[in-house]
């Protein structure tokens, strides 16, 4: 039973439309779908909505602490309301995958991504709910840091929305606790687009004979 879903990323203008904030989009994308709006909450550290969903509470948190210290606001909120790590959803970028991937999956390691890895000294566990948002990976490692923090190409962008669109057509299955027939939906492949059948090639016209006339006769 998912009972918060927290988006990463770093708050502020100048960070809204870079990759490291495709969790804060996905969380945007779950509030409007709910009809909630988020609001500044000091205490959890983050922009946070409480939502009633058969009759009970699911938050939803971007923490404003900036990524290294999501921890900070995740741990915050979890440990007032007494939400477990398995009760946890957080959405994030993914450099694994590609623009147009998504993968749910319980558990792991932080893998060197700097909000898991502080959400998994704060909760002091690693067996919450992600929701790995794929953004490509620059192909060098030295350019990580840059990418991460730089706007995606027009094309990316569309394909990330895509991909977050599909997550949202599991978003009752996770808000109703049916984790594993969430986890086939959203990480289903979307259907490849059939190739068009090329057209049969026409027939050449039969050629009509010359006709000849005395003058063209030797």
């Amino acid at each position: 039973m998912i009972r918060l879903i927290a988006g990463l990323g770093n708050p502020g203008p100048d960070y809204a439309a870079t990759r490291h904030n495709a969790g804060f989009w996905f969380v945007d994308e779950v509030a409007d779908r709910l009809k909630v709006n988020l609001s500044p909450e000091r205490s959890y550290f983050g922009m946070a909505a409480r939502v009633s969903v058969g009759g009970r509470p699911v938050w939803l948190l971007e923490p404003t602490t900036f990524m290294n210290r999501s921890g900070k606001s995740v741990a915050a909120l979890a440990r007032f309301y007494k939400i477990e790590p398995n009760e946890i959803l957080v959405a994030h970028d993914e450099l694994d995958l590609m623009p147009g991937q998504i993968k749910l999956k319980l558990g792991g390691s932080h893998a060197g991504h700097n909000g898991l890895k502080d959400i998994h000294a704060q909760l002091g566990s690693g067996d919450y709910w992600r929701l790995r948002i794929g953004i490509g990976h620059p192909g060098v490692k030295s350019e990580v840091i840059n990418y991460v923090l730089k706007k995606p190409s027009a094309e990316d962008r569309v394909e990330i929305e895509k991909s977050i669109e599909q997550a949202l057509s599991g978003l009752d299955l996770l808000l109703d606790g049916d984790m594993e027939r969430a986890t086939m939906k959203i990480n289903a492949r979307p259907p490849r687009p059939k190739p068009e059948k090329p057209e049969k090639p026409k027939a050449d016209a039969p050629v009509e004979p010359a006709q000849t006339t005395k003058a063209d006769t030797p």
